[in-house]
């Protein structure tokens, strides 16, 4: 495993509609490792992750993702970035009209694939998510759970270094908000690196081996368990 950190954040500070959210924030993000991001609605998570995938641009310090400086990039290479990243919402945001299998062939696609390595591609993503029977399905045919799963094969067609969650089991019920977090953190041992943000301090507890962030006051932290408990 290479010691190379995929993300580096340098004294970043994260402004929103001249408000600062996040500041002084430094973080890195190695191979093969799971972080969760805590604290309120409002606390800056998003906005995290947001920066990471490239939707903001107000920002000050030095962000590094995947090898692109964010600070360099243009518009015409977030399409490069955005292929390096997985990126999964606590909305599906499935195509309603498009059964499982046409809702990913449509990512497939759109970023560049060659017909005849869709329905390989497919097979794996499905296998991955445990999501094989329900191809022929239409997303009003699925729970939120199965739904969220189609998520995150689509967020995984294209073979990404990272795997970004923003509040995946925000929707979901409790068993369905268990096989989620046992999905995306097992995705660690696929090789991938896992980011999520989320306000399931039950599920996180879960998971000891994960590195916990908080967000709180415009401030980004490392925080054990027992401070995540205390920290609200």
């Amino acid at each position: 495993m290479s010691d190379e950190k995929l993300i580096t954040l340098e004294n970043v500070s994260i402004s929103h509609e001249s408000n600062t959210v996040i500041e002084d924030l430094n973080f890195s993000l190695g191979n093969n490792e799971c972080v969760f991001l805590t604290g309120r609605v409002g606390s800056g998570k998003t906005s995290i992750l947001r920066l990471l995938y490239g939707d903001i641009s107000s920002f000050t310090g030095n962000v590094t993702v995947c090898g692109f400086d964010l600070k360099e990039l243009k518009p015409s290479n977030l399409h490069a970035l955005r292929r390096k990243l997985g990126i999964v919402f606590q909305d599906f945001q499935l195509l309603p009209d498009r059964n499982v299998r046409r809702n990913l062939e449509f990512v497939l696609k759109a970023t560049g694939w060659k017909n005849e390595e869709f329905d390989e591609r497919i097979k794996e993503v499905l296998r991955l998510t445990g999501m094989t029977d329900f191809a022929d399905k239409l997303p009003s045919q699925l729970s939120g759970g199965e739904q969220q799963k189609v998520a995150i094969a689509r967020a995984l067609l294209n073979e990404p270094e990272i795997m970004l969650a923003d509040e995946p089991t925000g929707n979901l019920d409790p068993i369905s908000s268990s096989e989620i977090f046992e999905l995306l953190t097992g995705l660690v041992q696929q090789g991938k690196s896992v980011i999520m943000a989320t306000h399931n301090y039950q599920m996180v507890a879960k998971y000891p081996n994960a590195r916990l962030y908080h967000c709180s006051n415009r401030s980004f932290k490392e925080v054990s368990l027992s401070e995540l408990q205390t920290a609200e």
